[in-house]
């Protein structure tokens, strides 16, 4: 695009799939939730405008490392990753701060985001706003097309027909089970042409000590943020919930290489919620299961990849191989189909919107 600049509003798109869904999903997944033998609400609720925001806040922690060593790798990377990407479209998954976008965009062939477009696909329509409207204003020829939806099941809303770099940031694929991972992962695949590229961070096994204490920060922000799940509950299906008297708990599971974050209760209690005529006895030391992390090696990311029908191209990581991002194509001369979302048993996270 080239002459007169036109304005955000002409430049942008928001196509919003989740309208009529968001609360019937919530409904059903509190249900299954609060009734299974390990409660759990999926970490797909947190993200409502005060979730993400204190997430922005967890991100800028000392001892929140993910979002520092991913923006640092990625500014070695760019340039690569972007050397032939003269049009086409910068899909996200999950939408979150512009800094790691504007880094591809600034890498580009193209002058101010010329022959680009970015498709940030978010559960949460107030994030997906934020991300985008920084965008149109420091990038006057970048177009936008924002899609309010839930990945997991809207892949098929993200347009064909031009060269796609489809971006995967913050360990998200880690935040599913395996058998989740793997749907996700083949979805996208399936959707894939020869040209697109998916670019996916992953959150690398390290000393312990420095896995928990990203997720229990001593100011306290990512209690904030985990206890902030059932103030969603409360205002979208009339839950009784008091965040007060749970406490925040995070740990890493050795065993299945994973960080399981919980809400304690602190004594027993019953929560009452009147959307769905359920009342809810908890004891004492009961949790609710609200996030797992998943950690990974280079062998377990190439398996969960190459059996989603997935070819790693380039990996690039830091010196202590804390983090890492994987630029994968299309496993060559293999058919893939889409996997579906069929449910798993309960204890898991959650689709879209999450950047742990």
């Amino acid at each position: 695009m080239t002459g007169r600049l036109s304005t955000p509003s002409v430049r942008s798109e928001l196509r919003n799939y989740l309208i009529s869904a968001y609360r019937d999903d919530l409904a059903s997944d509190i249900l299954s939730g609060m009734t299974a033998e390990q409660k759990y609400i999926p970490s797909r609720y947190f993200y409502d405008a005060r979730g993400s925001q204190l997430f922005e806040e967890i991100c800028r922690l000392p001892e929140y490392y993910p979002t520092r060593l991913e923006l640092s790798i990625l500014r070695g990377a760019c340039g690569a990753l972007m050397e032939s990407f003269g049009e086409g479209d910068l899909v996200e998954l999950g939408s979150g701060a512009n800094k790691k976008i504007s880094l591809l965009i600034d890498a580009a062939p193209g002058p101010e985001g010329e022959g680009l477009r970015y498709i940030p696909v978010d559960v949460s329509e107030s994030a997906l706003a934020a991300a985008t409207e920084g965008l149109l204003w420091g990038y006057p020829h970048l177009h936008v097309l924002g899609i309010v939806g839930d990945f997991t099941r809207d892949i098929e809303r993200i347009p064909r027909g031009r060269k796609r770099l489809i971006t995967f940031f913050g360990g998200t694929v880690g935040n599913f089970t395996g058998p989740e991972a793997h749907r996700v992962l083949a979805n996208v695949a399936a959707m894939m042409e020869e040209d697109d590229r998916f670019l996916v961070g992953l959150d690398m096994v390290k000393p312990v000590p420095v896995l928990e204490a990203a997720y229990n920060d001593t100011a306290g922000v990512t209690a904030a943020f985990n206890r902030n799940i059932l103030a969603v509950v409360n205002r979208e299906l009339g839950a009784d919930f008091d965040p007060g008297l749970f406490e925040h708990r995070a740990f890493y599971n050795r065993d299945l290489a994973q960080i399981e974050m919980h809400l304690v209760a602190r004594e027993a209690m019953t929560v009452r919620i009147p959307a769905l005529g359920l009342r809810v006895a908890f004891e004492r030391g009961e949790t609710i299961l609200t996030e797992i992390s998943r950690k990974f090696t280079r062998e377990s990311a190439g398996r969960l990849f190459g059996a989603a029908g997935l070819a790693v191209e380039r990996w690039f990581s830091d010196p202590r191989g804390w983090f890492a991002l994987a630029s994968l194509s299309r496993a060559a001369g293999r058919p893939v189909e889409p996997a579906g979302m069929a449910q798993d048993p309960p204890a898991r996270g959650g689709p879209a919107g999450i950047h742990r």
